[in-house]
């Protein structure tokens, strides 16, 4: 089991030789200065990311060619989509921490928050024509990306594991439905 069980519960000594009580570690993770840190890191690229690409970024544009204006396209979009599902995760979690959902709506509202990996397309040569800047706000989102899927796997493992059980057992069942429909049609 991980250290971080979702809105879970793990006991620590209360030092007074009783019953250990339970910490809710997710809550102590977004209550810690490490999410303050992450968070306001998140918020900033997003920032930073709307800003370069509205002005700088659209700006270069025009220097690319029809090849790399495409690339660079399509590469913004996932940027910015990246980057929207990283900060949808870190305000779920702020918002838990402040009291304005509770955990059952986090993970309700986390199963929109899509934090699969997407890479850039980087094998294409065109990346050597995008600004620098571009190229490290895609590396810096990608970057951020993996800790946050990281955290998220460590505070929510069990229940991903259980739904994922859930679900297997009902597409098992579905499945099973299928196969009587068809045989007895």
């Amino acid at each position: 089991m991980s250290e971080f069980e979702v809105f879970g519960k793990s006991k620590i000594d209360d030092g007074a030789g009783g019953d250990a009580q339970p910490v809710n570690l997710a809550q102590h993770f977004a209550h810690s200065e490490r999410f303050n840190d992450l968070f306001a890191y998140g918020m900033g690229l997003v920032e930073e990311t709307a800003g370069f690409l509205d002005t700088d970024g659209r700006a270069a544009v025009n220097d690319l060619s029809d090849h790399a204006k495409a690339l660079y396209g399509t590469e913004s979009m996932r940027l910015t989509t990246r980057l929207m599902q990283l900060a949808s995760w870190l305000l779920l979690q702020r918002a838990t921490v402040e009291g304005e959902m509770t955990p059952q709506q986090v993970l309700t509202e986390k199963k929109n928050v899509k934090l699969s990996e997407v890479h850039a397309a980087r094998n294409d040569t065109a990346w050597k024509e995008f600004p620098d800047l571009f190229t490290d706000l895609v590396d810096r989102s990608i970057a951020l990306q993996r800790r946050i899927r990281r955290l998220d796997e460590e505070l929510y493992a069990d229940t991903v594991s259980s739904s994922a059980q859930v679900d297997a057992h009902e597409n098992a069942v579905v499945s099973q439905q299928n196969l009587l429909k068809t045989a007895f049609g």
